[in-house]
């Protein structure tokens, strides 16, 4: 017994030692540090700017707390258990409305009224039968929300204006069956209207409420038209974010009575405008963000200006964005961030021209322990540019490396700089992280973006292969210790990587990744119907495309993959087969196929998903150093 202590004593000594910091390499941070649940999120601004809202985390989940700015006093105005409030916004000076999760996996929630002290609390929708969305965040004549619902038929949205004082509700526009959005003027008229038959986009116009809406222009799905405001002083004008007649969007004017163009207020050929603010205080344009490697601004307005540089001033080196602003656009709620840290939320006093921190992100995270996200881009193989992020471990040489290749998401999506979890944890873990923005990408303009349809296994998966053989070129990369992982669509791209480019790939690890696109579309709910030929362009028509999508669906596929694979099931995906992905794995299972296999409920806020998330990123963590750091 003594001789057992005596070598337990010196095996604690011996581990000690290992675990210690040595001078010039990185500290080995904890797991959980690097995923935990903020205390509290989605800061608001009250209209009168006198009381900020937010959502706090409790053991039973998130509930809404309404503070006073004036002596910081904080008070909780709703008291769930075991449910969240999934999304609020203020309505009024007085009143909040605020979504209450009923079905989580089925992405159900129903609707209540509150005032801020808490009090006087009413139901506004129950979504037995359908869904209900507040089209218009704030009230009509002290008493109407515009809202759209799909009770009387559940494939479509028709707009009701409703009562919220009496829960009545009067319908305001029925939806022939192909409307698929709306929109107010600056007094939460509806005027616009867009319908589509899934390969194109019309927009509907209409003068004054009461009137029939009319096309004003039509365009393919590729094409962005997207509406940000009506101009004040001539309502018959819309301020749009738009690639009619060109690949990148820009920001332009165009006049509803005839559907033209009338002016571009910023755009070329070079930048893709992605986002506009404007000010209802002002009734004009603030600024505008387009994308590059990271999102940059261009102001419209100086007074605007005038704000972020002393945000600039105030905060060096850092990403601002602001979240909310009150009436008076005196009041804001500022959000921070930076590539190697997540940041903070702060109130901004314009008249006063000064800060006052509410809280940070994520206080774990040093922002000296983290690393930097390099902006890259290599040629494809057919000389396209493609664009991407290399993160690289601390104080490490970049030289025949471990990698984790981390594709995004889709269809349509893109990796921007910033910060990112995953990403820094990964680093810390000794891999270098790299992030492509393939074809299919938005941000690139349609060209770019339209290139990537229907190229899952295709010319998606060359520009993947194309970094990784950049990166291997480089020396950066050790081509016997690469890996690649992804959730979603980015699932998809990995798996398709373990048996389109054998002999690349040492392992592979899908979180939630389609495995199947014939079931992928058809997960696609009764209300996105009329979007369906979009997603057939996208992913690909199950009738002429078969044959393609049949060989990018990793679960048609399991006799060709042959590296280790790590398959995790969000039990509660509606996206995914739970039953698809048991079989899958069954199926590489019966060939021997090194299979690491998790189900989970997801990795994503709030809290209870907090286990979940420690669970996944350790299985992770175990899966490669196993199969990709120790090779």
């Amino acid at each position: 017994m003594i001789v057992y202590k005596r070598y337990f004593f010196l095996f604690l000594i011996s581990l000690a030692f290992a675990c210690q910091q040595k001078e010039g390499e990185a500290r080995l941070i904890p797991l959980d540090d690097f995923f935990k649940s903020q205390d509290k999120i989605t800061y608001r601004v009250s209209p009168d700017g006198l009381n900020i809202s937010y959502l706090k985390l409790e053991d039973s989940g998130l509930n809404l707390y309404i503070e006073d700015i004036a002596t910081g006093k904080a008070r909780k105005i709703t008291h769930l258990k075991d449910k969240n409030v999934i999304f609020y916004f203020w309505v009024s000076n007085n009143d909040l409305i605020y979504y209450k999760e009923i079905d989580a996996a089925k992405r159900r929630s129903d609707i209540f009224i509150i005032n801020k002290e808490g009090v006087n609390e009413r139901q506004l929708s129950r979504n037995e039968q359908g869904k209900m969305r507040v089209l218009e965040d704030q009230l009509i004549d002290d008493k109407f929300l515009l809202v759209s619902s799909n009770k009387r038929d559940s494939t479509v949205f028709d707009v009701y204006r409703l009562n919220v004082r009496n829960g009545s509700m009067e319908m305001a526009a029925k939806n022939p069956g192909n409307i698929t959005d709306w929109k107010t003027d600056s007094e939460g008229k509806l005027r616009l209207a867009v319908s589509t038959d899934g390969g194109t986009t019309t927009m509907l116009y209409r003068a004054q409420e009461g009137q029939v809406f009319k096309p004003i222009m039509t365009n393919n799905f590729i094409t962005t038209f997207k509406p940000v405001a009506f101009k004040h002083d001539r309502p018959n004008i819309i301020y749009a974010i738009s690639s009619v007649n060109r690949d990148k969007s820009a920001l332009v004017e165009v006049d509803c009575n005839t559907g033209k163009e009338l002016k571009v207020l910023f755009g070329n050929d070079t930048l893709n405008i992605t986002e506009a603010q404007y000010s209802r205080k002002k009734q004009k344009m603030s600024f505008l963000t387009y994308e590059t490697w990271k999102k940059e601004k261009h102001y419209l307005d100086d007074s605007i200006k005038i704000i972020y540089d002393d945000l600039d001033r105030l905060l060096p080196k850092t990403e601002t964005q602001i979240l909310s602003r009150d009436k008076a656009e005196n009041v804001f709620v500022i959000r921070t961030f930076t590539d190697r840290n997540p940041g903070s939320y702060y109130l901004y006093f314009a008249d006063k021209r000064k800060l006052q921190k509410l809280s940070d992100f994520n206080s774990a995270i040093r922002e000296g322990e983290m690393s930097e996200m390099k902006a890259v881009s290599f040629q494809s193989k057919d000389g396209t540019k493609i664009n991407g992020y290399l993160t690289l471990p601390l104080h490490v040489k970049a030289v025949s490396l471990p990698v984790v290749v981390l594709p995004h998401d889709g269809p349509v999506s893109r990796d921007l700089w910033g910060y990112n979890a995953e990403v820094q944890f990964l680093a810390n873990r000794g891999y270098a992280v790299f992030q492509i923005n393939y074809r299919g990408s938005s941000g690139y303009g349609k060209t770019f973006m339209s290139a990537g349809f229907k190229q899952w296994g295709g010319k998606i998966q060359d520009d993947i292969n194309d970094g990784v053989n950049w990166l291997i070129e480089k020396k950066i990369a050790d081509p016997r210790r690469i890996g690649i992982y992804g959730t979603g669509f980015g699932g998809n791209v990995a798996l398709n990587c373990s048996y389109l480019s054998p002999g690349i790939y040492a392992c592979a690890a899908s979180n939630s990744g389609v495995i199947n696109l014939f079931a992928y579309l058809k997960s696609i709910p009764p209300y996105f119907k009329t979007s369906l030929q979009l997603y057939y362009g996208i992913v690909g028509n199950p009738l002429t495309d078969a044959d393609q999508m049949r060989k990018s669906s990793p679960l048609f596929q399991t006799d060709r993959i042959n590296i280790p694979v790590f398959i995790c099931q969000n039990v509660k995906d509606q996206n995914t087969n739970a039953g698809e992905s048991l079989q899958f794995v069954k199926n590489l299972k019966k060939r021997n196929v090194n299979v690491t296999y998790l189900e989970n409920e997801g990795i994503v806020f709030p809290a209870k998903n907090q286990e979940s998330r420690h669970q996944f990123y350790t299985t992770l963590e175990q899966f490669l150093e196993t199969n990709l750091k120790n090779r």
